[in-house]
Parts: C-alpha cells; sequence; structure tokens
C-alpha cells in the first residue's frame, strides 16, 4: 500500500505501527521515523503541494486537522478526488483511537492492536508510578511567547503533566489551546516554567527572555532557574512519541519515583 502523511505526527503514528514500509511521501517537517529519509517532501504541513501528492498515486493519504489552516490541504484533496482520512486528535485516548482508526483503513488491524496495547500499557505504567508522588509541581507550559499561547485541560499535555506526577496551571481551562497573557499566567504561580515553542528548535527558544518579562523575576521558578527548553518534537505533536516525552519530564522532575528515560 502507498501511503502519504501530511503532517509529522501522522508520519510519526505510522513508524510506530510498524507502518513506515509503506510511506511513499511526507511533509517537510516530518522527521521520524528515520526511514523516511530521502522520501519526496510535499511542502509545508500547513500549505502541502497537492500536485506532487498526486503524482505519487497514493492509495491512502493521513491528512490532519491539528494546525488551523490545514482545512486548505483537505479541500485540495477534495478537488482531486484523492483517498484520504484526517487525524485530528487532542487527547492521549484519540491518539490511540486514531491507531485503529488507520489499522482499518490500511486493513493493518492486528499491527493496530499490538501497537495500541504497547501504547496504552505505557501509559498504564506511568499512572501506577504518579500515584506515589506526594508533591506535584505546577508546571507552565509555553506553546508561543507573543501572544502567549498555552495547552488547556483539553490537551494531551495536561495528561503528560500528571502522569508525570505534576499538574499544568492551565487545567482548569477546557480548551486544547488557550490564548492568555503575561500577567495571567504570573497569578497561577507556577514551579517549573516548560518552553517549548511550537515549530522553533531548541536552540532558537530564549529562555533569558523570559527572566525579563514585567514582575516575573518575583516568581521561585525564575529565581531559582527552573525554566526549561523542552524538545518540540516530543510535546508538541499528538503522536504516540509523547511517551517519550513523557519519560524524560517524569525522570527530570521525580527522579527517585520515576526510571530513566
Amino acid at each position: 500500500m502507498r501511503i502519504v502523511s501530511l503532517c509529522p505526527s501522522n508520519t510519526e503514528l505510522l513508524g510506530f505501527m510498524g507502518l513506515s514500509s509503506s510511506i511513499v511521501g511526507v511533509d517537510k517537517y516530518s522527521d521520524w521515523p528515520e526511514s523516511i529519509e530521502g522520501l519526496p517532501r510535499l511542502g509545508s504541513d500547513m500549505d502541502i503541494i497537492i500536485d506532487a501528492v498526486e503524482e505519487l498515486k497514493p492509495d491512502l493519504i493521513l491528512a490532519s486537522l491539528t494546525v488551523p489552516g490545514m482545512e486548505k490541504n483537505i479541500e485540495g484533496l477534495k478537488e482531486r478526488n484523492l483517498p484520504y482520512i484526517v487525524l485530528n486528535p487532542n487527547s492521549l485516548a484519540d491518539i490511540g483511537r486514531n491507531m485503529f482508526t488507520v489499522g482499518e483503513a490500511t486493513d493493518k488491524l492486528v499491527q493496530a492492536k499490538a501497537a495500541l496495547d504497547k501504547y496504552q500499557q505505557q501509559l498504564d505504567r506511568y499512572a501506577e508510578l504518579s500515584k506515589r508522588v506526594e508533591q506535584k509541581p505546577n508546571l507552565y507550559w509555553e506553546w508561543w511567547p507573543k501572544p502567549v499561547f498555552t495547552p488547556g485541560g483539553g490537551n494531551w499535555l495536561t495528561e503528560i503533566s500528571e502522569l508525570a506526577g505534576a499538574r499544568n496551571v492551565y487545567a482548569d481551562d477546557p480548551r486544547a489551546s488557550v490564548k492568555t497573557d503575561l500577567e495571567d499566567v504570573l497569578s497561577r504561580v507556577p514551579d517549573y516554567i516548560l518552553l517549548a515553542w511550537v515549530g522553533v528548535k531548541a536552540q532558537h527558544v530564549k529562555p533569558n527572555s523570559v527572566k525579563q518579562r514585567p514582575n516575573w523575576s518575583q516568581l521561585q521558578a525564575v529565581q531559582q532557574d527552573r525554566i526549561r527548553i523542552m524538545e518540540e518534537p516530543l510535546y508538541c505533536r499528538p503522536s504516540p512519541r509523547l511517551i517519550v516525552g513523557l519519560e524524560k519530564l517524569a525522570a527530570f522532575l521525580h527522579p527517585d519515583v520515576f526510571p530513566a528515560p
């Protein structure tokens, strides 16, 4: 089967399910699994080159709506009458359900079930370990600094925080993505400031800029230098690789409870 993936999280889902050998084309930001190196790149996940997709004669295209603006890609696929499914996960359970969706579409339900079992076992393991944590720190996840965007209660990072023995300071907001401001963040008194700027490589994230924000110097997280640059691919993409991010976060926050990643 010839499969095209239009965003990194879809590509990673295919890789986790053992279907990477069927991938014949990906967006320009997909970087895992390594086996996709050398495959045709079909443009930005926000602006896919539909002509290039059609030339690959795919049996199935994995489209996405995880970022506003991706609707344009789907409209292009419809116009060409190309075979596609749309994945739009916000939660860890959604990611699991997507495995079955892809399994049905590729006639690989056995592989889908095996992948889901592996995925769920790891989540269950961390759910049990997190019960041992007595002091759960408050985490502020920053997706973007200007304007400020952060994951809310409806996002996978709230779940990842809880499984790692912590709490997202915006867990009380049911939205998946929250547009807020620096004063509101300050009022929530985070113990850790975690910078995972979407689409920005770690070397371009500027943690020192956080210390210069008005009144933020009063935060213990700033005073004690609890500002961390997080690996964007491991926290900002709704794919099974979030497990790797979970392992790293949990071991960092509570090395006495969680194993080294």
